[in-house]
């Protein structure tokens, strides 16, 4: 059985982290606000064009200078595919993953091209990330949600740029911090 916090098994960490969710999903309170803001696509519109083809993802470990650079540079991490996703996996550790989550939700939500998608997104990431008592509810403040929320009037691709901006000086300095303390960093450093 698990007992205490820090004597839980990873399993369990794992069972009380998916219990949290889906309490969190079925004690949700609909925002009618979001309906009125966001509008929802009537007529289905045509696909998108798929995205014209990125270089592969570097996936090697990458050297310690290169990890030492991300010490100092939250955007440098970011940009390293073995930095994202280590940054990542020690930010699901601590349970603490959705500031990543929305900063990369963000970033799609900006290679949008068709208004429909960008709108269905945009509710999306909202109902997610933003409203409050959401799922994965970041930590802004009210004027930032206020913001977000008047820029959702008519979605553009900056509509979530000044609360991913706070998110990211978030990560920045809290998250990244951390992570350099951590063993999934010091592991990168041998």
């Amino acid at each position: 059985m698990c007992k205490g916090l820090a004597a839980l098994p990873h399993s369990c960490l794992e069972r009380a982290k998916e219990i949290k969710i889906k309490l969190g999903t079925l004690l949700q309170k609909p925002d009618p606000a979001v309906d009125l803001v966001i509008p929802y696509n009537e007529k289905p519109e045509k696909p998108e064009k798929p995205a014209k083809p990125e270089k592969p993802a570097k996936t090697q470990k990458p050297s310690p200078e290169e990890a030492l650079q991300w010490r100092g540079s939250l955007d440098k991490l970011l940009q390293s595919s073995y930095g994202l996703a280590s940054f990542k996996s020690f930010l699901k550790s601590e349970f603490s993953e959705e500031n990543l989550e929305f900063w990369m939700a963000c970033e799609d939500f900006k290679k949008t091209t068709s208004a429909a998608k960008m709108a269905e997104k945009a509710k999306k990431i909202y109902e997610e990330f933003i409203r409050a008592e959401a799922p994965k509810e970041v930590n802004i403040d009210h004027l930032t949600k206020d913001i977000t929320l008047r820029n959702l009037l008519e979605p553009s691709p900056s509509s979530f740029d000044v609360a991913q901006k706070r998110v990211h000086a978030l990560m920045e300095n809290d998250s990244l911090p951390r992570f350099v303390r951590s063993e999934f960093y010091q592991e990168l450093m041998k």
